[in-house]
């Protein structure tokens, strides 16, 4: 399974599958199992696998799980760039919309305003996090913080940790931002399972949930750069036009 779209896939939805957040209750399956046992896995996630199947269907690649498709999903860029934003979230919101139910009530076709077929839309655009900010509640800024993917270079490894140099999330009342580059430390190996136990110094790595999720590359830094600065301008827009309102 190493280097297949089932094994990335894995990789990224882990940490947030093993504390319970997303996909069904099969962390083990994520993390050993076979190719085709993650696939399984895979179809049970109410956020990403509609993407993966609106993705396919709008770009002709049959497998959902394609490591084009997942690349895409998770990191920003890649395949699912030039899609056009209309078309993607009608396709989307008629997957999510018999899930959701009448609790999400902003899931209606003014999302493509701010849509990307990316994880990171998910996370500012679909989830309500970013819509109960400003409650003197933290809790929204650390879920978005958490639950995008963020990215950062090894600076040291010592013991069972590395220390990251990363930019954090930030909120000053009335906007979003990435925070200048802070050092964090981040365990290799949690519960007894390490996505990249070889990670050196250097080494510009993914995280997800606090986990170390994967390797990246000059251009999957881009990409998830860019689509991150891209979606916190979009959310601040329509927070400033809701007057950081409630959910609406």
């Amino acid at each position: 399974m190493a280097g297949s779209g089932a094994e990335m896939f894995a990789r990224y939805a882990y940490a947030p599958n093993r504390l319970g957040y997303c996909g069904p209750p099969d962390a083990a399956a994520l993390r050993d199992g076979s190719d085709e046992q993650v696939r399984a896995v895979a179809r049970r996630f109410t956020g990403a696998w509609p993407y993966l199947r609106v993705m396919a269907r709008m770009t002709g690649i049959a497998d959902p799980l394609d490591r084009r498709l997942v690349e895409a999903y998770w990191l920003g860029g890649g395949v699912g760039a030039e899609l056009d934003a209309r078309e993607f979230t009608a396709e989307l919101l008629d997957l999510l919309g018999p899930v959701a139910g009448g609790y999400w009530t902003y899931l209606t076709p003014r999302l493509a305003e701010e849509a990307a077929a990316n994880h990171c839309f998910h996370v500012f655009g679909v989830y309500p996090w970013s819509r109960l900010l400003g409650h003197g509640n933290e809790q929204p800024l650390h879920v978005l913080d958490n639950c995008r993917i963020g990215w950062g270079t090894v600076l040291d490894r010592a013991g069972g940790e590395v220390v990251l140099g990363c930019r954090a999330l930030s909120w000053d009342g009335e906007r979003l931002a990435l925070s200048a580059e802070t050092a964090r430390s981040v365990p290799i190996r949690v519960d007894g399972y390490a996505a990249l136990p070889d990670v050196a110094v250097g080494e510009r790595v993914a995280v997800h949930w606090g986990r170390l999720c994967g390797r990246l590359d000059d251009a999957q830094v881009s990409a998830l750069e860019v689509g991150t600065v891209r979606q916190l301008e979009l959310t601040n827009r329509r927070l400033a036009a809701q007057g950081n309102s409630a959910i609406s």
